[in-house]
Parts: C-alpha cells; structure tokens; sequence
C-alpha cells in the first residue's frame, strides 16, 4: 500500500474515532445527519438482498454495526461480517450488538475473507485533506475491493453531482450518477442500478455479478 493510501486511511480512521467517542453509537457518532436519513440510506441496499435471507453479507465501513439492525429487522438471518478501520468504531459494535454465530467484527479494511455480498455506506463521502485526485483514485480502488469482496454482487453510496452547486462543500466528494453508472456497466457487468429516488442529495448502486455462480443465476437472452 502506498504512503499517500495510508495518509488517507489513517486521517479517515481519526475522523470516524473522534465522532464515534463524541457522539456514541448513534447517527452523529458515524457523522450523519439523523436516525432518519442514516436509516433509510440503509434501507436501499436492501433490495441487493431481497430474496435471498440466508446470504452472508459484508459490511465494509460499518461504524457500530448498525446495519445488523436493518437487516434482521427485515427478517435476514445470513451471516454478517462488520469491518471499520476505527478500533473505537468496533467496540462500540460489539457492546452494542455482541458477537454470535451470525455475525463477527473485524477491525481494519481487509476483511478474513469474502462474503455474497458486499456493501458499503458512506465511506467514500468525507475526503479529509486528501486532493480530489487522490481520493478519487482511493474511491476507485476500494470499489474494486467491494467487487471482490461480494461474490454475488456489492453496493454502496455516494454523494450526487445532482446535488445543489451552493450547497456542495470543499472538504466532501461529489460524483456524477451518469458517470458512475458508465463506469460500473464497464467494469462489472450489465446488471447495475442507479438509485437516487429516495430524497437525499446521494446516491446508491447496487450491482450483481453476472456469473454461473450466482443465485440466482442469470436467465438465458
């Protein structure tokens, strides 16, 4: 890993620490907004894992663990795996939520192995010092990581280019949904969606692998 990567990890880790030991295990403590917003961003990876309650899933960025929440208040029982690169971030997971059968916590950002599918909320948002070409090029690499990461498929979200241009801030990262649909249609294979109707000034994609070894597989042309 290069040193510029591990600047980068290292002023998101702090960041993420100061406001998980500020705030606790609540929205503010991940740096969003409200319990509303920070639920309903998590209610769009849902439709990833629709009809399949029994996949294991990757929570990459995870804070405390939230995310288990939603997931098993919709009635999933696959195995979780919850990573965060703050230490702080992963005690307050396991003091909220405990370890179990069904879930672990891993501390850092490569995970103890891959899982069916991979999701990532609001990691790619706060650029902490970096240039914008840095952590565009960070941004790029760790998508790349979630599509390995997921066998069947990954998600993750990103603030919207559609947003409003007075009320963008320097230290955030913006990207165009067109753009990024081009670039994961590309990249990943045809079965890409773009969400951005559920009124936040973001975005979600949610993409499956086109694969024999997907469930379910893929229906002939």
């Amino acid at each position: 890993m290069s040193d510029e990567r591990h600047l980068i990890r290292d002023a998101v880790r702090d960041y993420y620490t100061t406001a998980i030991e500020r705030h606790g295990p609540t929205a503010k403590g991940v740096d969003w907004k409200d319990d509303a917003s920070h639920h309903l961003r998590h209610q769009q990876f849902l439709r990833l894992l629709a009809g399949d309650p029994a996949a294991s899933v990757l929570d990459l960025g995870c804070g405390y663990g939230d995310f288990l929440s939603v997931l098993r208040a919709a009635g999933h029982t696959g195995h979780y795996v919850g990573c965060d690169l703050s230490a702080a971030m992963i005690d307050a997971a396991r003091r909220t939520f405990g370890e179990g059968p069904d879930r672990c916590w891993h501390v850092g950002d490569d995970p103890p192995g891959p899982c069916d599918f991979a999701i990532a909320s609001g990691i790619f948002n706060v650029r902490r010092g970096a240039d914008a070409a840095s952590w565009a090029s960070h941004v790029d690499e760790t998508i790349d990581s979630l599509a390995h990461l997921g066998r069947r498929g990954f998600g993750f979200n990103m603030l919207s280019m559609s947003s409003d241009p007075e009320r963008r801030r320097e230290d955030l990262h913006y990207v165009d949904p067109v753009a990024m649909l081009r670039t994961c249609l590309d990249r990943y294979g045809r079965q890409v969606a773009i969400l951005q109707d559920y009124g936040l000034w973001e975005f979600t994609v949610l993409v499956r692998h086109s694969s024999q070894t997907a469930s379910p597989k893929p229906a002939a042309p």
